[in-house]
């Protein structure tokens, strides 16, 4: 049994063992606090409920906390900082995970340092009589809540109509994160123009475009570190993501622009304790880049893409920074010099008829080594029915592949693609 005891929010058994495969946390026992489901297949999230249960959890352990880790998105890491603050634990303060949490007031602070760098935004009330016709932004635009997870209610807004269904489909699911977000706030500090702007606002920012990528780091006693690029591939015409594919191929030019944003943000709003993924586009014909957003941990679908790259997953960041230690991140000591993540979608409604089984992943893998499937959804599953959705597509699963070259990814890819078949029937 380790010595330093780690409790870990929303610990499924894909990342359970990703953390005990860490050689630096061999003295670590990782301790499971909520249970996953409450978290990625809920519709209702009960923060009051939840901080009390895991507080107890945590007094009523045998041993007392080392550390407190988290790996998705929201309700754990905004309940996070609560939570270590309340032990005395590693981890950035409320105001300043807020500041990258709330998409309002991050792209306030953004703009105080790098205003060149994001897009024109304005606050909407989506309940508000006149929203359209207050808002500034010109057409086209996206328009998302505050706060979300999973590109859920983000729409993109082309004209009047296609404004007015989107605020009707807002007003009516906006509930299930702005309920507990508000309880969030209630625990922290809020400027003047940002204290009456809750869960139940929406954000809309005029388009940018161009290669979007992920930069991995951490901030460790003021320190900003980075150890990896991950480029975000889209589907051709669409919004939704193909695969996440680490490493990145952008010039190195595009990834110092955006070492320097992150340093230059994340010092102005006094993130520190934490392990952090940035979002950006490179607009190559302009040799700039575009912040799209900051997240306040590590990305849980990049850690086997690092694992199979350079042989320890992205949780070597989140373990070492909460317990103090300097994380260590090997070059390229992995099986395959490329990895993705890949996405199977449906992009449109239906009844899953069948879930590709044990055996035709294990044919697959004499073709595709290394690969893990991860479904999403059932036999029988309608795929309306599923929670924290982006608004265009259905996730069906998770492919995890390795390869040699990106065009090696691609191919292995498309072959996954066709093999592992859902068998979406027409829902009516």
């Amino acid at each position: 049994m380790g010595n330093k005891t780690v409790f870990v929010l929303g610990m499924d058994g894909f990342n359970q063992a990703k953390l005990e495969r860490l050689s630096s946390a061999r003295d670590c026992r990782f301790v499971g606090l909520i249970d996953p489901a409450e978290i990625m297949e809920a519709e209702y999230f009960p923060i009051d409920d939840m901080l009390a249960r895991a507080t107890a959890q945590v007094e009523a352990h045998e041993t007392p906390p080392d550390a407190l880790i988290g790996y998705v998105d929201f309700p754990v890491s905004t309940m996070l900082p609560i939570l270590a603050q309340r032990f005395g634990l590693r981890a950035p303060s409320l105001e300043a995970l807020l500041k990258c949490e709330h998409k309002y007031w991050s792209r306030l602070a953004q703009r105080e340092i790098v205003p060149e760098h994001i897009p024109d935004f304005a606050l909407v009330d989506p309940f508000a009589d006149n929203a359209i016709a207050a808002c500034s932004i010109a057409y086209p635009f996206w328009l998302k809540p505050v706060k979300s997870a999973g590109s859920y209610l983000g729409f993109r807004i082309d004209n009047d109509a296609a404004f007015e269904a989107a605020l009707a489909e807002i007003r009516a699911h906006i509930g299930i994160f702005a309920e507990p977000f508000d309880r969030i706030l209630d625990h922290a500090t809020l400027p003047a123009e940002v204290a009456n702007v809750g869960g139940r606002f929406c954000l809309a920012e005029s388009l940018i475009g161009g290669e979007q990528c992920t930069i991995e780091g951490y901030v460790q006693d003021g320190n900003v570190h980075f150890f990896g690029l991950i480029d975000s591939i889209r589907a051709e015409g669409r919004s939704s993501f193909l695969r996440y594919q680490y490493p990145s191929i952008l010039p190195r030019r595009a990834r110092e622009q955006m070492e320097d944003i992150s340093r230059r943000v994340l010092a102005h709003i006094d993130f520190d304790q934490s392990a952090f993924n940035v979002e950006f586009f490179w607009d190559a014909a302009a040799d700039t880049v575009w912040l799209l957003e900051i997240n306040t941990r590590i990305a849980q679908h990049h850690s086997d893409l690092f694992e199979k790259v350079d042989g320890v997953s992205n949780h070597e960041a989140a373990v070492n920074v909460a317990l103090g230690r300097e994380p260590q991140f090997p070059d390229g000591g992995g099986a395959f010099k490329y990895a993705a993540c890949c996405f199977l979608r449906s992009y449109v409604d239906g009844i899953v008829g069948r879930v590709p089984s044990v055996d035709d992943v294990d044919a697959l893998s004499r073709e595709v080594p290394g690969i893990i499937f991860e479904p999403h959804v059932a036999p029988g599953t309608r795929l309306l029915d599923l929670t924290h959705q982006e608004t265009y597509s259905y996730a069906l699963a998770l492919v995890y592949i390795g390869g040699d070259t990106p065009e090696e990814l691609d191919q292995r890819y498309l072959l996954c693609r066709d093999r592992l078949d859902f068998d979406i029937r027409p829902a009516d």
